[in-house]
């Protein structure tokens, strides 16, 4: 019987995984090796090695409403897209009401996990922890949580630089990179055009001299702010979105890629990938279009070589009198504290069943949380992982055999090379709603559409056709809040919050046959394609349309301060 859980990690996999803990009545024990919780999500200006770190502008990519915890909506005064001292409150509100904080250990690292002598009958761990000030421990749990994510080891491929020793400048990694301070009338290289490097040359070009972003393969790039000043991840992002891009991929696709074209041209600007648009993680940045119209960044190829202060790119220019070179080249991972072998690879990724749990432990108790990478926010897929692990400790749910958990990982591997673009540089990429929807229908947590399209209409509406926010996995089974239904209702009201600063004037109100006739229009696509997503016939739904119709109708609810 597991009851003991060590959680190694108080960053937002750790939090979380306290929480799926206690909730299921086990007694959890986090260890964190800095004085904080927050893990990534803290800045610090003088950051240890092996700890993740974050440069002083990091605003969030992902909204509040979608990076939430599912029994836990953000407050609605917190902007939607907050800076990272705010997502750090968050965090803190988080530990504060659930009681979290008396279950951490701090300034403790785990030095070593280990399998006990009888683990294959007890499934126990020996956990061997150093106090900062050098006291070392051993302790034994029934389970363990790893939940230290994998911003930690700064991937630096120098070899791929020839000259880069002999760089009369200074060269670093994105992980050491602070803000712009000192960068003042320099010349700057920016190399790679992840997330972070495109932040860090909008952030550089503001001080430097010149900013130049090197990137071998270009990148789709999308605003934080989507359609009509929306969070742009709450657009385009529901369940029948999803099912539409399911059903015509090329056409959705090409959409996005109009789309985002119209904004400003990837080709023109010298961004435009090979890929597709849903091949790789886009880089959400709000600023480069505009720094790079007004050539305060300048789009470069690859490096070809380095000579003395002098880069050379592969288009045959070179830039002279580089000061500094700050290579956003990403990371590698590594557990040093877990048996080597443990965690085998598979073509690039983990050997993780179900990115989790590692097929060959002759009992289920190691459980990986956090360590995936989507297109969205990770909180909610590392919440569900936990509320998953917790579960299989616990014997409610059962894992296949290590035979067909290696079959899952080799046609998941498959099937994500297939899907996504480099995935030796991205192994850890997800599909978010299908993945947060195969786990929460283990779980037995995943929403019934059907179910509450015809007894609670407003609701099913809303997961249906609004963002597929983090609530929709607490509407029913192990872990049903009593919240969730009004969190669904009230989100689009914590979005509008933060933006009444000023009250303008109210729009004329639309008459109601203009609202009747979208909503019937709007009704009529869902029930279609619903009936499809759901598998029922169409016939059998439609028996009675005019009392479907009416117990589907609900009015379009209070935004933005006005009806």
């Amino acid at each position: 019987m597991v009851r003991t859980v060590a959680v190694i990690g108080a960053g937002p996999s750790g939090l979380t995984s306290i929480k799926s803990c206690l909730d299921e009545g086990l007694e959890p024990t986090c260890f964190e090796s800095s004085e904080d919780i927050g893990g990534l999500w803290r800045f610090k200006e003088h950051p240890d090695p092996g700890r993740a770190n974050i440069y002083q502008s990091v605003i969030i990519n992902s909204s509040k409403e979608m990076m939430s915890y599912s029994d836990f909506p953000p407050p609605a005064h917190l902007p939607n897209n907050m800076h990272h001292s705010q997502l750090l409150i968050y965090l803190r509100l988080y530990a504060e009401t659930f009681d979290l904080f008396k279950h951490i250990v701090f300034q403790t690292t785990v030095v070593s996990v280990r399998q006990r002598p009888d683990f294959p009958v007890s499934g126990q761990w020996e956990v061997e922890t150093e106090r900062t000030e050098g006291q070392r421990e051993s302790q034994v749990f029934d389970a363990v949580m790893v939940c230290t994510g994998h911003f930690t080891q700064p991937h630096l491929p120098l070899k791929d630089f020839p000259g880069i020793e002999e760089f009369e400048g200074r060269y670093l990694h994105s992980w050491e990179y602070r803000s712009a301070e000192g960068l003042q009338g320099k010349r700057v290289v920016v190399v790679g055009i992840g997330n972070s490097g495109g932040d860090i040359a909008v952030d550089a070009s503001r001080v430097a001299e010149q900013v130049y972003l090197s990137t071998r393969k270009g990148a789709w790039v999308v605003s934080r702010v989507g359609a009509g000043g929306l969070p742009g991840d709450l657009v385009g992002t529901s369940r029948l979105d999803k099912l539409l891009q399911k059903l015509f991929p090329s056409w959705i696709t090409w959409m996005m890629e109009k789309n985002l074209n119209q904004s400003f041209d990837h080709r023109l600007y010298g961004l435009q990938p090979k890929h597709g648009f849903f091949a790789q993680i886009p880089v959400v940045n709000d600023d480069l279009p505009g720094r790079i119209i007004s050539g305060r960044v300048l789009i470069k190829p690859n490096i070809r070589e380095i000579r003395g202060s002098s880069v050379a790119f592969e288009d045959g220019s070179v830039v002279d009198k580089v000061d500094v070179v700050v290579f956003a080249t990403g990371y590698n991972y590594d557990f040093p504290f877990l048996p080597s072998g443990l965690l085998a690879n598979s073509s690039h990724r983990l050997s993780l069943y179900r990115n989790v749990f590692p097929p060959g432990l002759a009992r289920p108790s190691l459980a990986v949380v956090g360590f995936v990478c989507n297109l969205g926010a990770i909180n909610p897929l590392a919440e569900m992982q936990a509320r998953w692990a917790t579960r299989v400790f616990k014997g409610l749910l059962t894992l296949p055999s290590e035979e067909a958990m290696l079959q899952d990982i080799k046609r998941d591997t498959s099937t994500l090379q297939n899907r996504f673009a480099c995935l030796e540089r991205h192994p850890l990429q997800v599909d978010h709603i299908p993945y947060l929807d195969s786990m929460a229908e283990e779980l037995g947590v995943r929403p019934n559409l059907l179910g509450l399209l015809l007894r609670e209409p407003g609701v099913g509406l809303r997961v249906l056709l609004g963002p597929c926010t983090p609530y929709q996995y607490r509407l029913r089974g192990p872990g049903q809040w009593d919240g969730a239904r009004q969190a669904i209702l009230t989100q689009w009201e914590r979005v509008a919050q933060p933006f009444r600063t000023r009250m303008a004037a109210q729009p004329e109100s639309k008459t109601r046959a203009s609202c009747s006739l979208r909503l019937t229009l709007t009704l009529s696509g869902a029930v279609l394609l619903l009936t499809l997503y759901t598998r029922h016939s169409l016939s059998s739904l439609l028996s009675h349309p005019t009392g479907l119709l009416y117990k589907l109708y609900s009015p379009s609810e209070t935004m933005w301060g006005w009806k």
